[in-house]
């Protein structure tokens, strides 16, 4: 079977299976393996034990489970609600109110998550009766759940990152680095576009009173811990002090401490958390599993290079090769969530990047950007259900609030691809 033959049947069999309606997992897994049969028999599938265990037999991924791990400990433990309650406090009295708090929530959550929908999952179920409560807009009301959540997987640590890193080789301490100060200024023009749209609609959205001193003192008191959590994970990260996994770890034992401390964890809920990540863990490595098989069936087929003459031959500069890659992420959201896309895309596009003279760590970052905006794209991205479910509002609400920051995200990819050094500046100068 020729290259080109063997890069139609694979991508159209893993098209298929997508609209026949199979989960990504298996919609990989079963075109690589049917090539593999097809172009070497059953010999080839004595390899795939040996794949199999050196793909999941990797110090990088058994950080994940620990990350999500910690993510379920805070939501059980109901540490969220605290973390949002201090924040409403203090940042309430910024143009947009709880919405500025839905972002803030958003960027301090996601800095111990390292999921997007768990993000906006844990902040909208908190925030969106408050936000009824107080009549506030629904659209703005979602969009900025929808979009706030979205920070979960660029903001550190990042699910989405670890699986980049596994895929390229890249150092997950660098890709940590490289995403904290675009994650950080993507929250910041979130809540500009808040408070501008709220000065200019003339609309409420400010806390009425001023909060007393012992409010201000009880919202630290929520808020601290959760930063003392992030500077321990994250710190010892970038210190050098730990490994990925080693921080991971110290950041479950750290949620366990907060959680029983502030008597929100009890045994029944820690074993739903455990549960939880063990559903969510496998989810994860399933996927991955089932894209290494692919990336070795296409590489065993000669795919890749066939794409890569393909860039080749249409002659795109840089900007024209990111914006094909947008394209692609844009289509494929509206129907693969974001891990899948991450390892279906890299794979493929990765080698090419330094035909155009791309910084690995660069393209991660807004990689990630693309898969947020894949996220929230109207009409099938899925952090709009997410809100829409939790909302039990319309879901035509949620895509016109999150339009404008999507616009947003899109405009800040572009900042990054014309100024790489605002994810290099931080690396370079901590390295």
């Amino acid at each position: 079977m020729t290259p080109e033959l063997a890069t139609v049947v694979v991508l159209l069999g893993f098209l298929a299976m997508l609209a026949w309606g199979f989960v990504v997992p298996i919609a990989i897994l079963i075109p690589a393996i049917a090539y593999l049969l097809i172009d070497s028999g059953w010999s080839a599938m004595n390899s795939l034990g040996f794949l199999v265990w050196g793909t999941l037999n990797n110090p990088t991924l058994t950080a994940v489970p620990l990350f999500i791990l910690m993510a379920e400990i805070l939501m059980a433990s109901g540490l969220s609600t605290r973390v949002y309650r201090g924040l409403d406090v203090l940042v309430g009295r910024i143009p947009g109110g709880l919405l500025q708090t839905n972002i803030a929530g958003c960027a301090v959550f996601s800095s111990v998550c390292g999921s997007s929908v768990a993000t906006a999952a844990a902040i909208g179920r908190i925030a969106l009766p408050q936000l009824a409560r107080r009549n506030y807009d629904p659209a703005l009301s979602a969009g900025s759940l929808a979009a706030g959540g979205t920070l979960g997987i660029l903001i550190p640590p990042s699910i989405a990152l670890i699986l980049y890193s596994t895929f390229t080789n890249t150092s997950v301490p660098t890709l940590f680095l490289g995403s904290l100060l675009p994650g950080l200024i993507l929250a910041g023009l979130f809540m500009i576009y808040i408070a501008l749209h709220t000065l200019v609609r003339g609309s409420g959205g400010v806390r009425s009173e001023r909060p007393t001193p012992s409010q201000v003192i009880a919202a630290v008191g929520d808020v601290v811990p959760f930063f003392l959590l992030i500077g321990g994970t994250l710190g010892s990260l970038y210190a050098g002090w730990a490994t990925t996994t080693e921080a991971a770890t110290i950041g479950c034992v750290f949620a366990l401490v907060l959680g029983f401390a502030y008597r929100g964890l009890s045994l029944s809920r820690l074993r739903t958390a455990l549960l939880q990540t063990i559903w969510v863990s496998g989810s994860i490595m399933f996927i991955v599993v089932g894209a290494f098989i692919f990336a070795s069936a296409t590489s065993f087929a000669g795919i890749n290079s066939v794409i890569g003459d393909f860039f080749g031959g249409l002659d795109l500069g840089k900007w024209q090769f990111v914006g094909v890659i947008f394209a692609v992420f844009i289509v494929m959201g509206t129907f693969v969530e974001s891990i899948a896309m991450m390892v279906i895309i890299v794979p493929i596009v990765f080698p090419l990047l330094a035909n155009y003279g791309i910084d690995p760590v660069v393209f991660g970052v807004i990689t990630v950007l693309f898969i947020e905006l894949a996220l929230i794209t109207p009409p099938m991205g899925l952090s709009l259900f997410i809100i829409q479910g939790i909302s039990q509002g319309r879901l035509s609400d949620v895509m016109r609030g999150v339009v404008p920051f999507a616009l947003i995200i899109v405009l800040f990819a572009v900042v990054l691809v014309a100024w790489p050094q605002l994810v290099l500046w931080l690396p370079d100068l901590l390295r």
